[in-house]
């Protein structure tokens, strides 16, 4: 991932206040506003820059409105945010990369969001497997979604189609 686009996480995720920014509803910010916070700052992206890096994300981190005068992450959000996405019913499974390592605890207390407000679940195991290349020796997870959604879960389906939720508890996990 760029630089510039690194920075754009960072800010449009986690924290705005970096250039002196606050999310709007729905996470979305100006864009006029951001490219004239980012130069502020010293960080200078034009909006054909900008354009660029949304269309070439390779998670496609970044949404831009429709009339492309707003700008906001599609999910991964640190920061409370609503991102005013309808629940929606999911796929009957769902995926979660993850590290060996980290197997234990999430079969005794499932998966939570940690620092971020969603769990995120992967539509496919091959997004899943990359996500868990991060975290060290890779496990895809399957997640029974039917099951959950069943038992009252909500599932949000973000811009980028990752599905996102509050947590998974542990029996809804397996190989």
């Amino acid at each position: 991932m760029s630089r510039q686009s690194k920075l754009l996480s960072r800010i449009l995720r986690h924290e705005p206040g970096l250039v002196g920014l606050t999310l709007g509803r729905g996470g979305w910010i100006q864009v006029d506003d951001l490219l004239r916070a980012l130069k502020k700052a010293g960080h200078r992206i034009t909006r054909d820059a900008l354009h660029q890096i949304v269309a070439e994300n390779d998670k496609q981190r970044f949404t831009l409105s429709d009339d492309t005068r707003r700008i906001r992450a599609a999910q991964g959000h640190s920061v409370p945010i609503d991102l005013e996405l309808a629940p929606s019913e999911p796929p009957t499974v769902l995926f979660h990369g993850t590290a060996s390592a980290n197997l234990d605890a999430i079969f005794a207390s499932g998966l939570i969001a940690g620092r971020r407000q969603h769990v995120h679940l992967s539509p496919d195991q091959d997004t899943a497997l990359k996500v868990g290349t991060r975290h060290g020796r890779p496990v895809v997870l399957r997640v029974n979604t039917a099951a959950m959604h069943a038992d009252g879960l909500i599932f949000w389906r973000a811009d980028n189609g990752v599905w996102l939720t509050q947590s998974v508890p542990a029996k809804y996990l397996g190989f």
